[in-house]
């Protein structure tokens, strides 16, 4: 006969494996099939921008350390975020603890008080996830703040690559603890019952997709944009290091 505790054990794990499914064929598109993905035409966005930047750095570099600052302050705000809500489910978990409360009535699943711990686990795991990666990504745009205005890198397109990759890396922590941010939705639905986690997740994994790719008109746009800009940018490198 079917139990209302062994609901868990079926939707919970199918909807993880649609998210880390998702996620899997994610990381293939980036690595194989970049112009599928917003996030590698951000990436090469953010090389073609540190080299227009770093072409003539005392005029670009106020507004280079200006954009870079705004990134600072969105990890900040999700890093100080994160953390606060660590500490809140903290709380939450030694009142719940301390009080003999039992499950509501609406919610049909396991209503155990170890799952219960488990939940507020798993979420709190996530929150911590993206507090970390905010912080890297943090620690990578200071470095990159200093790095973009070096007088010295102009004309030299290795400093330039170095600088960009940088760059990209603080974005990609960036947006990892973003993703940590969307894994919390579904494991918060979970202290609702399994079916409701389940539902987020198909639904959380369709919106990313129409978040995460692009259409063919942005990857034509993008590529006659890259191309434009790298023919313009190597012509100044290789007229910088003759001037030289």
């Amino acid at each position: 006969m079917w139990k209302e505790e062994s609901l868990d054990a079926v939707l919970v794990p199918a909807g993880l494996a649609v998210m880390v499914a998702y996620h899997v064929w994610l990381g293939y598109a980036i690595l194989h099939r970049p112009k599928l993905t917003v996030i590698s035409l951000n990436a090469e966005s953010r090389r073609q921008w540190v080299f227009s930047m770093m072409t003539e750095p005392l005029k670009n570099g106020t507004l280079a350390v200006q954009t870079i600052r705004n990134n600072i302050m969105a990890s900040t705000l999700l890093a100080t975020t994160a953390i606060t809500l660590c500490s809140i489910i903290g709380v939450f978990v030694s009142n719940s603890s301390a009080s003999k409360s039992t499950a509501s009535a609406i919610i049909y699943g396991n209503k155990s008080p170890l799952l219960a711990t488990i939940k507020n686990f798993t979420i709190l795991i996530c929150f911590l996830m993206a507090f970390l990666c905010n912080v890297q990504s943090i620690r990578y745009y200071a470095h990159v703040s200093f790095l973009v205005t070096v007088p010295v890198s102009r004309g030299k397109k290795e400093h330039c690559e170095y600088v960009s990759r940088n760059l990209n890396r603080a974005s990609y922590f960036w947006s990892l603890g973003l993703r940590a941010f969307y894994f919390s939705f579904p494991l918060f639905l979970w202290n609702f019952g399994p079916i409701p986690m389940f539902v987020c997740c198909c639904m959380l994994s369709s919106i990313l997709y129409f978040l995460d790719t692009t259409t063919t008109f942005t990857r034509q746009l993008h590529s006659q944009s890259f191309r434009e800009t790298a023919e313009s940018m190597d012509g100044e490198i290789v007229s910088a290091v003759h001037a030289l």
